[in-house]
Parts: C-alpha cells; sequence; structure tokens
C-alpha cells in the first residue's frame, strides 16, 4: 500500500503539486518516498502517535561497550571537524536508543534536548515514529528522513541521515551513527560524511575482533602445551578446539557451549561442574574468562569425560524405532531431562497418560514411543475426537474396538469432545483391563475442572506436558540433528553451519518441532546434499526475528509479553495494563526480547 493524497488539481495537467494533509513534501503523483511511506505505514500499525511529544528514555541495561570503543575515535574527529555547524553527530545501539551524542553547537544541542533528543532516548521507529536513527536500524541500511518526513509533527524542523553499523564478522546490526541539524540547513553531503564515518566504525571494530582473535589463540595454544584434555576457547563468533575436543564439539555446538559459559561465570571467575553435551555425552568442565588488561577475549573450556561415561543408552532415551519422525525428548534441556525421568517411571506402569502440549510438540511421537517402552507388542490405534459429533455410534463402535485391541489407544484432542459423548466415554475408559491395552489422550493443554471433558480427564491419572519448542531452544542443535538424520536418510547426514543453527535458534517457532522439521526439509532439498547453509532456509527464516540469544529468565518474560498480547488481540496499550507495566516498557521489551510488533494495535 502507498500512501496517497488526493487533489482537485491534477499536477499532470500542469496544476500544482498538492501538499501533504500534515505538510510532508510528495511527489507530482502526491506520494511519499516509498521507503518512507512504508514506514509511515509501519509507525501507524504499531499505533505511534502524530501529535506526541514524549521520547521514551532507558538509561538501564547493558551499554554497547565494543560500538563505543571502536566509535569514540571516529565521533571525537567528526565532532572537531563540526564545530561552529549547526551539526550534531549522534551513536545509537541496536535497539536504536542513544548513547553518545556530540553537537558542533551548545545552541544545537540545547535544541535537540528540548525535542529530548538525547542519551537514553529512544528513537526506535515503532516508539516514535519514522527517523532515521529508528529507520536505519530496522531496514539495516542508510536512511535519510528530512523535515516533514518525520512521522511526528514536532520533528518536522529536523533532518538526519543515518547508517546502519554492522558486527564485521556476523553482519548483524549493532547500531547507526546519524548527522543531525534543523531543516533548514540541511546538506545533501550529510549522509556521504555519514557513510564514511560508519566505514571507519566498522573498520575499528574489525581490528577490535582481529585482537581478541589473537588473545583467545594464545591461551589455546597456552592450555594445549600443558594438557592432554579437550581443550576448546571460543566467543559468539569464533571456536578453537583441539584434536581431543574434535569428536566432543563441533562448530554447531559454539552457541550452546558460549550460552552455557557466560551464564556460569556470572558471578565467579573460574566455573567448574558436568557439561551435557551433544549425544548425552556428560563430561567434567572448567571454564574461565579470556582477558587481558583492556578487553575480555572469550571463554576457556577443558574438558574430560566423566568416568565410565559416554552416550546414554536408556530404554527412555533410544531412538525411536517407529521412523516416523523425531523423538520428541531429544536434547539437553532440563525441560528434557524431566521428561526422560518421567517416561523412565511410566515405563512399567500401564495407567492411562494424558499428554498435552501445543501443536507440533510431538505429543503423538510421544504416545508411540510410551508403546515401545511397554514392550508388550500389540499395535497402536488413533481415535480422533473431534469427528465423533458427525456420527456418534460409529465413534463409539471404533472406541469399543481400540479399547479391546492389544496395545495403545491414542485418543487425540478429548478437549473437543463434547460433554455428552465425554461422559459416555467415561465408562468405557474405566473399565478397560489395563494388561490389554495402554490408553493415551492428547490435548493441547492440561484440562482444567468445567471443561467439557474434565469427567473423562479425571481418568488419566498420569500426566505429561510437552512445553513448546520457544522454551527449549538449546535443544533444537540435538532435535536438528535427528530431524536431518531422519530425512536424508543416508550417511554422511549434512550438518548444520554454524551460522544456521544460530539463525534456527533465535526463530519463534509457533509450530514447535513439527515447523522445524517443515523447516528442515525444504533446507534439505535445496542444499543438493551439501551441509546446510543460510540460503538453504526457506526466505522467511533467514534472517533471526532475535536479535541475541535470550536467558532463561527473559524467555518466561518473552512468553509472558507474548501471552498478555494474545490475550489483548494485539492492543500494546491493552497488554501493558494487563501486565502492570508503562506502554514505553512494553515498546522497549518487545524490541529487545525480539517479539515482531508490527502487525499488533496501539
Amino acid at each position: 500500500m502507498t500512501l496517497t493524497f488526493q487533489s482537485e488539481t491534477d499536477p499532470a495537467l500542469g496544476g500544482s503539486v498538492p501538499p501533504h494533509p500534515d505538510g510532508a513534501p510528495v511527489d507530482r503523483r502526491g506520494h511519499l518516498r516509498p521507503e518512507i511511506g512504508l514506514s509511515w505505514e509501519r509507525s501507524a500499525c504499531n499505533g505511534v502517535s502524530r501529535v506526541a511529544v514524549h521520547i521514551p528514555r532507558r538509561c538501564d541495561g547493558e551499554r554497547p561497550g565494543r560500538l563505543l570503543q571502536a566509535a569514540e575515535v571516529v565521533t571525537d574527529r567528526m565532532a572537531e571537524r563540526l564545530r561552529g555547524l549547526p551539526l550534531a553527530v549522534l551513536l545509537a545501539d541496536a535497539d536504536a536508543r542513544v548513547v553518545a551524542l556530540r553537537a558542533g553547537r551548545d545552541d544545537v544541542r540545547a535544541w535537540l534536548d528540548r525535542l529530548l533528543i538525547r542519551p537514553g532516548s529512544l528513537l526506535a521507529e515503532d516508539v516514535i515514529g519514522t527517523n532515521a536513527v529508528g529507520c536505519a536500524v530496522e531496514e539495516g541500511r542508510p536512511f535519510v528522513v528530512a523535515g516533514a518526513e518525520h512521522y511526528r509533527r514536532n520533528l518536522r524542523r529536523l533532518s538526519a541521515g543515518a547508517v546502519a553499523i554492522r558486527h564485521p564478522v556476523s553482519r548483524v546490526v549493532k547500531g547507526a551513527l546519524a548527522l543531525v541539524c534543523p531543516a533548514e540547513d540541511d546538506n545533501a553531503l550529510m549522509l556521504a560524511l555519514v557513510e564514511e564515518a560508519g566505514a571507519g566504525i566498522e573498520a575499528r571494530m574489525a581490528d577490535d575482533i582481529a585482537r581478541r582473535e589473537r588473545l583467545l589463540l594464545d591461551r589455546f595454544l597456552q592450555a594445549t602445551r600443558r594438557s592432554s584434555g579437550a581443550v576448546v576457547c571460543l566467543n559468539r563468533d569464533l571456536l578453537i578446539s583441539n584434536t581431543v575436543a574434535g569428536p566432543l564439539v563441533g562448530p554447531a555446538d559454539q552457541p550452546l557451549l558460549w550460552d552455557w559459559a557466560t551464564k556460569v561465570l556470572t558471578s565467579c571467575e573460574e566455573y567448574c561442574g558436568e557439561l551435557r553435551l551433544a549425544e548425552d555425552v556428560v563430561v567434567q568442565a572448567r571454564c574461565s574468562t579470556v582477558r587481558d588488561e583492556e578487553v575480555e577475549a572469550g571463554i576457556f573450556i577443558e574438558m574430560r569425560p566423566r568416568p565410565a561415561a559416554a552416550v546414554r543408552t536408556d530404554p527412555d532415551v533410544a531412538p525411536s524405532r517407529s521412523g516416523r519422525g523425531v523423538h520428541p525428548v531429544s536434547g539437553r534441556s532440563a525441560a528434557a531431562e524431566r521428561l526422560r525421568r518421567e517416561l523412565a517411571t511410566l515405563a512399567g506402569d500401564r495407567r492411562p497418560v494424558l499428554i498435552s502440549g501445543e501443536p507440533g510438540t510431538g505429543k503423538n511421537f510421544l504416545a508411540r514411543h510410551l508403546h515401545e517402552l511397554d514392550g508388550t507388542g500389540g499395535v497402536v490405534t488413533l481415535l480422533e475426537t473431534g469427528t465423533c459429533p458427525d456420527d456418534p455410534v460409529a465413534w463409539f463402535d471404533r472406541l469399543r474396538i481400540g479399547l479391546s485391541t492389544p496395545g495403545t489407544l491414542v485418543l487425540r484432542h478429548i478437549d473437543e469432545l463434547p460433554a455428552e459423548l465425554a461422559s459416555r466415554a467415561v465408562s468405557l475408559v474405566e473399565t478397560t483391563e489395563e494388561h490389554v491395552v495402554r490408553v493415551v489422550a492428547t490435548a493441547p493443554r492440561l484440562l482444567e475442572k468445567g471443561d467439557a471433558a474434565s469427567r473423562l480427564r479425571d481418568c488419566f491419572p498420569a500426566r505429561l506436558q510437552l512445553p513448546p519448542l520457544r522454551q527449549r531452544v538449546e535443544d533444537i542443535p540435538d532435535l536438528a540433528r535427528v530431524c536431518l538424520r531422519d530425512l536424508a536418510g543416508r550417511t554422511p547426514t549434512p550438518r548444520l553451519e554454524p551460522a544456521t543453527l544460530q539463525n534456527l535458534m533465535a526463530q519463534v517457532w509457533p509450530g514447535n518441532v513439527r515447523e522445524l522439521r517443515t523447516v528442515l526439509s525444504c533446507a534439505l532439498m535445496r542444499s543438493d546434499g551439501r551441509d546446510l547453509a543460510i540460503k538453504h532456509l526457506p526466505p522467511e527464516y533467514r534472517t533471526a526475528p532475535i536479535r541475541h540469544r535470550l536467558t532463561s529468565m527473559q524467555r518466561a518474560e518473552r512468553e509472558a509479553l507474548l501471552n498478555a498480547l494474545d490475550d489483548s488481540g494485539g492492543n500494546k496499550q491493552v497488554a501493558a495494563e494487563m501486565l502492570g507495566i508503562a506502554r514505553s516498557t512494553l515498546y522497549r521489551k518487545i524490541r529487545s526480547l525480539g517479539i515482531d510488533g508490527r502487525c499488533l494495535s496501539g
């Protein structure tokens, strides 16, 4: 959709170009520049007010130390060149938060201060609408917003050109650099100047990375000379390992090792403890931070296999013999460990089981796995409950046959069973002989008292709840490995490149494991037998919506925000009230936690 403004005088017939109703410049067809029009549409969808003047500030949170360090010399040089000119140079982080501001004249700084543009101000597009800094961060490219092209009316006397600052290796947007001036002093050369400065900042970041990598390599060489164990040194972009570590870890394990090490080292200089690797290998690990007097280069990890520890062969974690997909409890998360323990408990217990979880989490796979654990033979019978209202008599006949057939009967979606039919099913399930058939039911959530099928729920004393994939992202490498092994059907199985794995771990996965399997199937076809790169993923999965890995606490916070936004129908104001936080705080968390708010209302 393009924003178009009609006029009584047709410009094509020699009439005057119609003004934008709010004073924004338009072309002879009455259109905003395409990139400005798209930004205005996004701003409107995000519920940004055109007449508001407040700009929220956020002075807490982690400061982008590497960005500031790399930009310091460049911005100092720019500030010197701007001395006496009505210009200001502004540096923002990946959230479009102003982290540094240098003005050529005191009156320009005072003017920006009156506009509430100062260190700590949030200039994100979804917070204050179309502006150069917010758009450069949003789109990851140079952006100019001149005068009345700003979405907010109080910013119409402002002009700015901004460039995105990207990480030299990963190319992830780390911030933005902008030149700002009064609209009447706008100059076409501003963008060229800021592009040159932005390139200088990225070059200094590259030099800084090279220095950190040298420190990391020196620590690795020092350790391998004196240690016979597995040694790994890594940071967010690099993994170095010796030959002993080769069979234990690979490049695909880098994000998981980094996440584990940064967590355990938050409150200590060195940590020793158990670490679970791929294929359920458990090692004794010692890790510490690699740094010198000025910079922190990464993490050092030394590993030794736990005595008599190797790949687990417990029946509850054995690969599925059904051949119909990924095992639902593959992984190394606490949730996967809990499920394995609960499955081991149920292995010799044939009580009816209720398995709950979102669509795609693996409820049917888990039901089949329970059947395999029983080891009593027989068949797995699937019975849909959602189809029974069309022909209740035929459905009850199928239920009776299933309850008398040796093996396992799976009642799918018992939450959809009408109350009157559920009460009739209760008597049949209650009288089932457990030594003949195990009854398993599935539902998207644990049924609560008062639900239509609550009486039927009470027939299932054992309960298993499968968490959504977004709450167990550390399991994605193991799940993906099993999926690829199953889908490829050959050896050697294609692997995920490290960047591809990191990208997959940053996705939201509303379709859970089923969606992951579909994406990997598509990528396998595109890769033509080679290892899977980002370019092989479906287009909508090639960019990660979450800017960084989230901690367990952040994932829980993100889940609470998503629930509130879902309950409010996407209305941010209502969601903020439900959560008991300010609307500006909700906007900040939506951005920092990687929630796509473009389709949400005010």
